[in-house]
């Protein structure tokens, strides 16, 4: 072939450094953010916070030292600085290439029924900042209370305890999971220890899975009731035998111990059956199981990672609603005016060129940040004035809503919507919940409209909280419900919703 020269004229994104940090900032949770902004307060002198004190000059050298110690500065924060582009970057985010447009639906999940048939107890949920102090209490408490493993070891100073049995229990506490039970078996951790402890002859190995076995009793005798239980059935046992002797403990008891699974499937009549036992004293041995804690290391789990910083608030303004960012979240950031005026007097000196990027860099990140919460504020306020009803209402008035409707209004690209709604919270009255939540697809109805996924969600929970117990509704039986409502939706999809709401299937519900 012979080589030619054409001229060809196309178009292309350039994605500027500064560019790229404000998309990636814009996709970052709030956690995430700080940890971000402190690392670049660590690495960039020029940046600083707003809560400390200004500097004074008095305190400082003259400007030109000053410039040298921000040149020392540079040269120990980690890595170079990267140039910055001299062309302006998009403010706006509106290029395809920066992200796909993929929606998973959010699922409003509340708690049910545990395994076998025991209700857990929630966890902290996400709630609305209110003006008592009780929930921050609370956490406080818990904080205090430290780890399991720390509540054990308090309770095993008062033991008198050989230092090989101390020893043996230690080994055990070590190995509770967060749940408090024992994550490996008694054999398991005795095979360990004497590949450890080197000890090969098998009366060693005995003597060690001997010494375990006592001290998973003594383990098993401390508070809380049912810590180092090996499965949920013999937790609720060790708790079961705490409580006054009765004929419903016993066969609680014996429920707990043999017939478990069967009360999980609120199977009566085998267990009437097996256990020969009336169905008044079976409910009463229900009741009992039921108020047993299936998890006893809960109250010393960090409570932190429960916890939901919203990143804007709603509140109610007169008749309408008002919409502003959370304080607290918002990082007060500045450029050090001293070093910037240092920088400007030493232009021209071979130091300048890192110190001014230093310097853009810092910019950069204060105006990119602002950005960030512009954009949220902006989602935000289109997101509210689209479901005014739900403030009104709750759940059940939720409108249809995609990211491309919010897209289109704000003239952003659907990948920055996104972004945004993404591990981004509101605080409402009702709650606070994910920016995804209020966006949800659309089903049709009777009268030719539509109703959101959300809303449908809503009435399946409203009808199953009102179901009668003994006779509860089946899946078709609320597909027929929802029908009478003027709402289409298959049984099929009722399972589908009834499964992200975490409701447990008929059989399941029905009480015995």
């Amino acid at each position: 072939m012979k080589p030619s020269l054409q001229v060809r004229l196309s178009q292309h994104l350039a994605l500027t450094p500064q560019l790229q940090q404000s998309i990636r900032l814009l996709q970052l949770s709030t956690l995430e953010l700080h940890q971000e902004v402190g690392q670049m307060l660590e690495q960039n002198p020029f940046l600083e916070a707003e809560e400390d004190a200004p500097p004074s000059p008095y305190d400082l050298p003259a400007e030109r030292q000053s410039a040298d110690r921000v040149a020392d500065r540079v040269a120990d924060s980690e890595g170079p600085a990267e140039t910055p582009d001299s062309g302006d970057a998009a403010t706006e985010i509106r290029a395809e290439e920066f992200g796909t447009t993929a929606r998973d639906d959010w699922e409003n999940g509340t708690e049910g029924d545990d395994f076998d048939g025991i209700r857990e107890t929630p966890g902290s949920s996400s709630a609305a900042p209110s003006g008592d102090g009780d929930d921050m209490e609370a956490h406080d408490r818990r904080a205090s209370a430290g780890s399991l493993q720390d509540h054990l070891r308090g309770q095993v100073m008062g033991m008198r305890l050989s230092p090989d049995d101390h020893a043996a229990l230690e080994v055990l506490i070590e190995s509770l999971d967060g749940d408090g039970y024992l994550a490996d078996t008694l054999e398991d951790i005795a095979e360990r220890l004497a590949e450890m402890l080197d000890i090969a002859s098998e009366d060693g190995r005995a003597e060690i899975a001997d010494r375990l076995q006592c001290a998973l009793r003594w383990l098993q005798s401390l508070e809380p009731t049912g810590v180092g239980a090996r499965s949920l059935s013999e937790c609720v046992a060790l708790q079961l035998k705490t409580r006054p002797r009765s004929p419903a403990r016993q066969l609680a008891l014996r429920i707990a111990e043999q017939y478990l699974e069967l009360l999980a499937r609120r199977d009566m009549k085998r267990l009437t059956a097996l256990t020969g036992a009336d169905e008044h004293l079976v409910r009463l041995a229900q009741e009992l199981i039921k108020s047993c804690e299936p998890k006893p290391g809960r109250p010393f789990s960090a409570a932190e990672a429960n916890i939901v910083v919203p990143d804007v608030i709603v509140r109610k303004s007169g008749r309408g609603l008002s919409v502003v960012l959370n304080p607290d979240v918002m990082p007060k950031l500045r450029i050090n005016d001293l070093y910037a005026q240092a920088v400007r007097g030493q232009r021209g000196s071979a130091s300048q060129p890192g110190l001014s990027s230093r310097l853009q860099e810092a910019r950069w990140f204060v105006k990119n940040i602002q950005q960030r919460f512009d954009t949220i504020l902006r989602v935000s306020k289109a997101i509210v004035e689209r479901q005014k009803a739900f403030f009104t209402h709750g759940a059940i008035a939720m409108k249809p809503l995609v990211l491309r409707e919010i897209a289109d209004e704000l003239g952003l690209h659907e990948s920055t919507i996104s972004r945004v709604t993404t591990a981004k919270y509101m605080a409402t009255q009702l709650g606070t919940f994910e920016l995804k939540y209020f966006f949800g697809s659309s089903l049709n109805t009777e009268a030719g409209g539509n109703a959101s996924s959300t809303a449908v969600r809503a009435l399946i929970q409203q009808f199953v909280s009102a179901e009668d117990a003994v006779k509860p509704l089946s899946d078709s039986q609320i597909s027929e419900m929802l029908e009478e409502q003027g709402i289409q939706v298959a049984r099929r999809t009722v399972a589908k919703y009834r499964e992200a709401l975490k409701i447990a299937p008929a059989s399941l519900r029905k009480a015995i």
